[in-house]
């Protein structure tokens, strides 16, 4: 090969390296403040990169906690197709980047997300005249998950499953406590026949402690390292049920007989999650559960007064909270629920509020540590119907994919994907 030759070999090979170090410099960021396309696609588009067994970066409070990804022409293809926004940067563009967000004057940090969390819903197999808000974000932003039940749950499947997901379920056996108003209708009835059957089925006599052997599965499975995640009625029932262990809070068109007249008096808050010292409501005609909940107390607000405030954390210190609070706005619209918040002079000193109405008792949003898991409670039931009434259509979440009230399931729904030793606060 004559000089000339070579010369041209070694431009074109030093071109191609070139070239090839550039490419490998190249992300793609997905920003998520005000003017993203699509908030709740972008999670999606997270969760299957990780699906894929690749990593990416979620920069803490950078852009509304943008997402970082090795540039691959696969994500910006489904960036396109989904019509999330997105950008590219070069190498300079990212070291300034992760320059700002590491500099100690900026309340930001980069968590790697590196695993993805296998998904279970807990929900009924009969269908109920009102749907799930985390069922509506994983099915809009095309997130895997599968469905289990109690047969499911007390035989163990929980053990194949990183993230669970508890529907609106009242674990208490007082399906719903909709008997004064609903006691006849044909929906009522037929899950009444499908917990008692499935009781049965299971060795026991009542639904009540059908669903305190399943709340009890779930604990053990929180404890040995899995995330649970649930919203409305089955964040106090899962205590209320845990609490009322040794006695019976359910009256005889619920169980065929009479509730304890000093339940009260026998709770055991111990074996509570997030809640103690709280008070059940024995009436059975009564729309409510215990004096846990605020429903109450924001009907006398207003709708237009409803709001609750993310709490600000630190996200070098305090990466877990700083996670799930990641939006695009620190002030979000209140939505009700059977179980619309938490009075919090029932919640228990070690669990970590999230979000509340300002000035007021009012806690929308908690969080907590048990064994090696932990236990995210999100008041209210669709963040985008302020008050969802039996029988209602679902909520379309095409109609509202900035939504900041959904932002904070998929929030959930990531977390557990993050580097574990990121996870230590």
């Amino acid at each position: 090969m004559n000089n000339s030759r070579i010369k041209i070999f070694l431009i074109l090979l030093f071109s191609f390296l070139l070239i090839k170090s550039s490419s490998a410099q190249v992300k793609l960021l997905i920003p998520m403040e005000q003017d993203q396309t699509d908030h709740l696609k972008a999670y999606g588009i997270a969760y299957r990169h990780l699906l894929g067994l690749k990593e990416l970066d979620w920069l803490l409070n950078y852009r509304g906690g943008a997402f970082m990804f090795n540039y691959s022409s696969k994500v910006e293809e489904e960036c396109k197709a989904k019509g999330v926004a997105y950008e590219l940067l070069d190498g300079t563009q990212t070291a300034q980047v992760y320059a700002e967000v590491k500099d100690e004057k900026n309340n930001m940090d980069v968590v790697r997300l590196e695993k993805v969390a296998k998904i279970a819903v807990y929900v009924p197999p009969n269908a109920l005249p009102w749907d799930d808000a985390v069922q509506l974000a994983l099915d809009y932003t095309e997130i895997p998950y599968d469905k289990l039940w109690d047969e499911e749950v007390l035989g163990g499947k929980l053990k194949g499953y990183d993230w669970l997901h508890l529907h609106h379920e009242d674990f208490t056996g007082q399906y719903g406590k909709f008997f004064a108003t609903y006691g006849t209708a044909p929906w009522y009835l037929a899950q009444k026949t499908i917990n008692e059957e499935t009781a049965a089925k299971l060795g026991y006599t009542k639904v009540s402690q059908l669903k305190l052997a399943v709340v009890e599965k779930i604990r053990e499975y929180v404890s040995n390292g899995g995330f649970l995640f649930t919203m409305c009625s089955a964040t106090d029932t899962y205590d209320i049920s845990l609490a009322a262990r040794n006695t019976d809070i359910c009256e005889p068109m619920y169980d065929g007989d009479a509730a304890d007249p000093d339940a009260n008096q026998k709770l055991d808050y111990s074996q509570c999650l997030a809640f103690e010292n709280f008070t059940v409501d024995m009436n059975p005609y009564v729309y409510e559960y215990s004096n846990i909940d605020i429903t109450n107390d924001l009907l006398s607000i207003g709708q237009f007064n409803d709001n609750f405030k993310l709490v600000d954390f630190s996200a070098k210190f305090d990466p877990v909270p700083t996670m799930l609070t990641q939006c695009h706005t620190s002030l979000l619209s209140g939505f009700l629920g059977q179980t619309t918040g938490f009075n919090r002079d029932f919640i228990k000193k070690n669990v970590t509020i999230l979000a509340m109405n300002e000035g007021t008792n009012l806690v929308k949003y908690i969080h907590g540590n048990y064994g090696k898991g932990t236990f995210t409670f999100y008041g209210g039931h669709d963040p985008e119907d302020y008050q969802h009434a039996v029988g209602d259509p679902k909520t379309e979440l095409v109609n509202f994919p900035h939504s900041p009230g959904y932002r904070l399931i998929l929030n959930n729904v990531l977390f557990p994907a993050a580097k574990k030793k990121k996870l230590k606060t």
